[in-house]
């Protein structure tokens, strides 16, 4: 563990000490000022003034180092050398600060890079570990000009991409049968046996075991029959996958369980899981693999783990981290004017299954999240309560987004959906009616956009009903004469093997009720590997879904065994546009695609053939910050001893903030994983290490504009600049 103590003379090992020699080795101008200086002091002014000198031959990035230019055009001018120069002396500028580590639990961690060299080389001591000094070793090599950029071309990444097949492959769905029916057999047995009993999910007597497979065959269609028999221990999820897991995987889901972390895998899901690994797909489910299968990490920091997203954490009458006031504490999230975010307390408040990674796991330590789903079932102060919000929403000045989520809001029933929807339909045609009292300059913010954020299309696609269909067509048609002209299900697909015949189905019937379906991906170690969110978003694409934001993991050591660092999304965000980059000249063509929903499909179809590129990039990655929002705007400002990168994030400037950024300053990110670490990862899931090398010199970022298609339309009157429900 990291503590603000003196490390003087804590010595480093022996792998330390052969990687610090062959830094000097291949650096003697910094040898040099190592061995000269008397003392720490004298060992940073001495690499500050070389690199400054270096730096200062480059007009642009030293004007970009020191904020004299900022912005993406800035950015885009720096070449691979100045990231290395910009980094050594941020790290000197930052040197001896400390920060609040959270992946430590709140204990202080200590950044000064240049003095742990300079004791290692002269004392052998500084407490560095070997990642933090192969970090280094990059570091300077990139200064060098010895370790270079190579942007894979595309005959390379498609080569990748090819590594993984979809859940369309006819081979894969082979397999999935095969795990369906396992999976069958063995509930019918549980069912025969009296181990499950259901007044709704039963057999009649008399009936062949041929008759009771085919009956639940049929109720495999059905989300509730998935939803009422997901299982929910260590024991029942490893009989299902075949008894396939190994000793030290059920210990740690057995001390989960002990530990009070909820189990939830719906039957469909599981069915995704390889028990028999095929040859042409060995590795393709690990991003669904540990997306059901918890990490020691998160076992051990259960009970202590702590929001990510401070504005979430609401005190009645007082602004959240953002400067919100809300209508109630649980079921609004505020970060920006343009937006909220409605959680229902309906079933929606639960999911189709539980991610490891969950942004929410905190809510699930607090038991305010769970799967009780009888107990979730909306009570009658939900409808005064959603009453309260509405008028919320209606009289808010800048307002024009909705995103209601939860949990899941397809988790909500057809009913309750339905009635949230009404909800919202009739605050927007009161918040149009009342703007036609309000003059030019002075009227407020319409609704334009409703967004519904579920994973069910690819956790439970049998969701995807004709019902839902009938609600979500009707209220499209009903509420675009409210003004409202953008209608999204934002979903989370998090690798190819999730795109089966079943979510196909499940999109189609979406797209044909005139509703845009969008994906967020998260950025999780086995989605990261190379070609496989390349893959995603092509597959994504064949089946009329537009590939959105690419999320690093949030929270901290909880998520250290999914999280990838940030100079892997910095990579990929790069890398990806050599293939998936949209011209501009079809951004035009783009920004009509939500009016044409119903031809998505062949809408992106047609922008790829054009533009002759597999997929259409994702619009961008980014980190979701505490209080400050969604920014891949960054550079690293220090390091740790175990070689985990401390970021400073800025906000993105595309976009509209709160206005309390102006006060909170930037946001300070220590990352849980060092690069050798999630290297060593990617070794261990089969991955060669080499094909990632560039990630060591990734060091800041700045965030893409975003694409026309996921701007707000333009209001054809003036709205006031006026903020309501703001407290700062």
């Amino acid at each position: 563990m990291e503590k603000l103590t003196n490390l003087d003379n804590i010595a480093i090992n022996v792998k330390a000490h052969r990687v610090l020699k062959e830094l000097l080795k291949e650096n003697p101008v910094l040898e040099e000022i190592m061995r000269n200086a008397r003392n720490e002091t004298e060992a940073l002014i001495g690499v500050k003034d070389w690199v400054t000198a270096i730096l200062e031959n480059r007009p642009e990035a030293y004007n970009f180092y020191t904020s004299k230019v900022k912005g993406r055009e800035a950015f885009e001018k720096l070449d691979w050398k100045d990231f290395a120069a910009i980094r050594i002396l941020d790290y000197i500028d930052n040197a001896g600060r400390s920060y609040q580590d959270l992946n430590l639990r709140g204990e202080k961690a200590l950044s000064n890079p240049i003095k742990m060299i300079w004791m290692a080389v002269t004392h052998g001591t500084g407490g560095a570990k070997p990642a933090f000094f192969t970090d280094m070793l990059y570091l300077f090599r990139q200064l060098s000009g010895t370790f270079t950029c190579n942007i894979p071309d595309k005959k390379r990444q498609r080569a990748w991409m090819e590594r993984f097949p979809s859940g369309l492959d006819p081979r894969i769905v082979k397999l999935r049968e095969e795990n369906r029916d396992r999976i069958i057999n063995i509930l019918i047995d549980r069912i025969d046996s009296g181990l499950i009993k259901d007044k709704k999910y039963f057999f009649e007597e008399g009936l062949s075991r041929e008759q009771k497979f085919l009956e639940m065959l049929d109720w495999w269609k059905d989300h509730l029959f998935h939803l009422r028999f997901a299982v929910r221990s260590p024991e029942l999820l490893n009989e299902l996958l075949g008894n396939s897991l190994d000793p030290d995987t059920m210990k740690v889901l057995k001390d989960a369980e002990a530990k009070g972390i909820p189990f939830f895998v719906n039957p469909y899901y599981l069915s995704l899981l390889h028990v028999r690994v095929p040859y042409f797909a060995i590795g393709a489910d690990l991003a669904i693999r540990y997306y059901v299968l918890y990490s020691q990490q998160l076992v051990d920091e259960f009970g202590h783990i702590v929001a990510w997203e401070k504005e979430d954490l609401v005190q009645e009458g007082k602004p959240n981290a953002a400067g919100w006031i809300l209508p109630t504490q649980h079921n609004v999230h505020r970060r920006y004017p343009e937006v909220a975010i409605l959680i229902p307390d309906t079933m929606g408040r639960a999911c189709g299954g539980l991610c490891s990674s969950c942004q929410r796991m905190y809510d699930f330590q607090s038991g305010h999240l769970n799967f009780n789903l009888d107990n979730l079932k909306p009570k009658k102060s939900w409808d005064e309560r959603l009453e309260e919000i509405m008028k919320y929403f209606e009289n808010d000045t800048q307002l024009r987004d909705i995103l209601i989520t939860g949990g899941d809001a397809l988790m909500s029933s057809n009913k309750s959906l339905d009635k949230i929807l009404n909800a919202v339909y009739g605050m927007a045609l009161r918040k149009m009616k009342a703007n036609k009292d309000r003059k030019n300059g002075k009227k407020h913010a319409e609704i334009l956009r409703v967004r519904l954020g579920s994973r069910l299309p690819a956790y439970l696609p049998q969701r995807v009903g004709p019902e839902l269909a009938e609600i979500l067509s009707n209220f499209k048609k009903k509420a675009s004469a409210a003004g409202i002209k953008q209608f999204l299900i934002q979903t989370h697909f998090e690798s190819p093997m999730e795109v089966t015949p079943e979510a196909r189905e499940a999109i189609k019937l979406l797209i044909s009720c005139g509703w845009t379906v969008t994906n967020q991906l998260v950025f999780t170690t086995a989605a990261s590997r190379r070609g496989h969110t390349s893959k995603l978003r092509k597959v994504l694409n064949d089946i009329g879904v537009l590939t959105y934001y690419t999320f690093s993991v949030k929270g901290y050591m909880e998520n250290n065994f999914n999280f990838s660092p940030n100079a892997r999304a910095v990579q990929e965000q790069i890398e990806e546009k050599v293939i998936g980059l949209i011209p501009e000249e079809y951004y035009e063509e783009i920004k009509e695609f939500p009016e044409q929903a119903e031809n998505m499909q062949e809408n992106i179809n047609s922008i790829r053939q054009k533009a002759n590129i597999p997929f259409l990039a994702t619009d961008r990655n980014v980190l979701n910050l505490p209080g400050v929002g969604k920014s891949l705007t960054y550079r690293v400002i220090g390091i740790t001893r175990y070689g985990r990168r401390i970021l400073e994030f800025d906000h993105d400037s595309t976009r509209v903030h709160s206005p309390i950024i102006n006060k909170m300053g930037k946001v300070i990110i220590i990352e849980s994983k060092a690069i050798s670490e999630y290297l060593d990862q990617l070794a261990d899931l089969g991955e060669n290490p080499l094909e990632y090398e560039s990630i060591w010199g990734y060091s800041m970022g700045e965030t893409e504009p975003r694409i026309p298609v996921y701007e707000y339309p333009e209001y054809e009157f003036s709205i006031t600049k006026e903020l309501s429900n703001l407290e700062i």
